[in-house]
């Protein structure tokens, strides 16, 4: 991210959203389609997803648990389209951030990017964790504590793996975005290349018929609902892997052309992730050897992999997948940073004016980049000895992406039954009549799928030793503390300083009185 200011007139009509909050041009705009799709689907990243989470999904709902995968896809598909509308209106750094705070009010918009930016980093944890997945499959040599047969051998490993990997996205994004840049572009071509090269590798090695999908396992049988019970656990291994493709458009002050290329590079990373995950997903369970035994639901798709293209190309695969994660656990700590910078730009977090402070000699806000690192290690440091980390931590981070979610479609909604949403005109991206349908599913999907995930059952937050009830209720007690504490922090302190820093106001800008007091970008009827 580089402060460095444009000539004059150089992207005038890519700014002009920009005067609407209040902001003066700051960041180089030097993005262009194929950066902003990266970004995207670099934070959803196929390979990442589905390797971390099928041995979930498989061992909680069986081989029909694939079902959930075109499920979510439509929920998420609306929510996209909502999102995709307001890039085109409001293409601006902290997406979710100023898209709340814009339709909705100045106090929403706090807690929905309090929400995501916790969210965020607690999500570094998650994605990091992957490698304890992946490289031990590879070598034995990477289960550097213990030989992995101890009770907490792999909680314990995971840890210092995926503390490897944070220390390598905080020093990277430190460096520079072009640095990030570079690594995010090459780390998405690989991706993409060797997505398609598995899809290819398992079709030719298929040994049943798409009919695997109909086979529960008989995993159904525990619960009083039957296999709804079973598939509403298993759908949360896809509800995990499809979000985060707001990051688009959190490029906005970066990209060109942004009113136009981040709604297409919204859509086109979540409907990529569908189609390329939902072919790994149902070829893999097509060619594998054997749907017995319990190697698919511990070691999910690294077994498969290994099983189907055997060891020396399986073994080259995962160094795929762990490219993928790589670059997913980049894409999402520089997301991170600039919803930090865009809530520090407005006032709105603690000693905002440093956190908005961009290096001049690396051209990135240094101290959020830190910071944020530091959170995700502490993190992984406080669930050390917890075999259910896996599981505890990817949730947390979800729920609140979901809830950060709804805080923009929710106003939206309203905004368009009260006939004041205003879709950005010029031919530029609109829903147009099918604004208010699509938005009403959006908030159905948000709102049903976030009580699925955070509903406290055993299967998904305490399936195995040890058995601790703060561990059930861990995503419930986690989420209400940050909501509650952090809003109160908010309403009680931060909002009665709120208001643009003038280091990075437009000169001129009328700015209005807030409802708490101290001055905001803009108003919800704006």
């Amino acid at each position: 991210m580089s402060t460095t200011e444009q000539p004059a007139g150089a992207h005038g009509h890519d700014d002009t959203e920009l005067a609407e909050f209040g902001y003066k041009p700051e960041l180089k705009r030097t993005l262009g389609n194929f950066h902003t799709f990266a970004a995207g689907i670099s934070y959803i990243s196929i390979l990442t997803g589905t390797f971390q989470l099928f041995y979930f999904g498989y061992g909680s709902g069986g081989p029909a648990y694939w079902w959930s995968w075109p499920m979510v896809f439509i929920g998420q598909f609306m929510v996209a389209l909502c999102f995709a509308e307001l890039a085109a209106r409001y293409p601006v750094a902290g997406s979710v951030y100023n898209w709340s705070k814009k339709i909705g009010n100045p106090h929403l918009g706090w807690l929905a990017g309090w929400m995501m930016l916790v969210a965020s980093i607690v999500s570094i944890s998650a994605v990091a964790l992957a490698y304890q997945l992946t490289l031990p499959q590879i070598s034995s040599a990477f289960q550097i504590v213990g030989d992995g047969t101890g009770k907490y051998d792999v909680a314990t490993n995971a840890v210092v793996l995926a503390a490897v990997l944070i220390l390598f996205t905080t020093l990277v994004n430190a460096f520079g975005v072009k640095l990030m840049a570079r690594i995010n572009t090459a780390g998405v071509f690989i991706e993409l290349i060797a997505t398609v090269v598995l899809i290819v590798l398992f079709a030719v090695h298929i040994t049943r018929g798409p009919q695997v999908v109909l086979e529960t396992n008989g995993t159904g049988a525990d619960y009083g609902t039957g296999y709804l019970g079973a598939f509403l656990v298993a759908s949360l291994a896809s509800a995990y892997v499809m979000y985060g493709f707001d990051t688009a458009s959190s490029l906005g002050e970066e990209c060109l052309d942004p009113s136009r290329n981040a709604p297409r590079a919204i859509i086109r990373a979540i409907v990529a992730s569908f189609v390329l995950g939902g072919l790994i997903l149902l070829l893999a369970l097509m060619s594998v050897s054997s749907l017995k035994g319990e190697k698919l639901s511990t070691d999910g798709l690294q077994y498969v992999v290994l099983d189907v293209l055997g060891p020396t190309a399986g073994k080259a695969m995962l160094w795929c997948v762990l490219i993928a994660v790589t670059v997913c656990a980049l894409a999402v700590h520089t997301a991170a940073i600039r919803l930090a910078f865009a809530m520090a730009r407005d006032n709105n977090l603690p000693a905002s004016s440093r956190l908005a402070k961009v290096s001049p000699r690396f051209q990135t806000p240094v101290l959020p980049t830190v910071i944020i690192g530091i959170l995700a290690l502490s993190i992984l440091v406080v669930n050390i000895r917890q075999p259910q980390i896996f599981t505890v931590v990817t949730s947390i981070g979800i729920i609140m992406i979901y809830l950060a979610y709804l805080g923009v479609t929710t106003p939206m909604l309203v905004a368009r039954l009260r006939g004041r949403w205003q879709p950005a005109g010029d031919g530029k991206f609109s829903l147009g009549r099918w604004g208010l349908l699509v938005n009403i599913v959006a908030v159905v999907w948000g709102a049903g799928m976030t009580l699925n995930l955070i509903w406290p059952r055993a299967a998904v937050y305490n399936a195995a030793a040890p058995y601790h009830w703060y561990l059930r209720w861990g995503a419930v007690l986690f989420v209400a503390v940050i909501a509650g504490g952090g809003f109160a922090y908010y309403w009680f302190v931060q909002r009665h300083r709120t208001g643009v820093l003038a280091e990075h106001s437009l000169e001129g800008t009328a700015k209005q009185a807030a409802p708490g007091g101290g001055p905001v970008v803009s108003s919800a009827a704006d």
